[in-house]
């Protein structure tokens, strides 16, 4: 009897094992890799189509797996080589990894206003000196 009432606490307990994971957000790295390998590849194919070197690629997007990175890169050089398909310039600046600082922008008129005015009376006193 003891036996069976310890095997079903020890069941419960690894059950609930899985579910506490779950609550704190850990998350089995071989499930990780494979949700975001398709988003990799997807990452890969639009790089090599932007015309990014794999390089900058792994760089910039380096919390992604770099062989889903790699495999969406290849597939979409042979598919471009096929076609004989050109580069497409990116129109906006890479994203930033995720973790990475934002840069504030200080708006201070007051002292924008005040270097404006000390360019300006410096290029007056260099106009006066020649």
């Amino acid at each position: 009897m003891q036996k069976l009432i310890f095997a079903i606490i020890a069941a419960t307990a690894l059950n609930g094992c899985d579910q506490v994971g779950q609550k704190l957000g850990l998350e089995d790295p071989a499930k990780k890799e494979a949700r975001m390998e398709p988003e990799a590849k997807a990452v890969g194919s639009a790089c090599r189509q932007s015309g990014r070197a794999i390089e900058d690629c792994y760089a910039i997007y380096g919390w992604l797996p770099k062989a889903g990175i790699y495999a969406g890169w290849r597939e979409m050089d042979e598919y471009m080589r096929e076609n004989k398909l050109e580069t497409v310039a990116p129109q906006l600046p890479p994203p930033e990894p995720p973790g990475a600082k934002k840069k504030k922008k200080t708006d201070k008129p007051e002292a924008e206003g005040e270097a404006k005015v000390d360019t300006k009376i410096d290029s007056e006193k260099k106009a006066e000196k020649h």
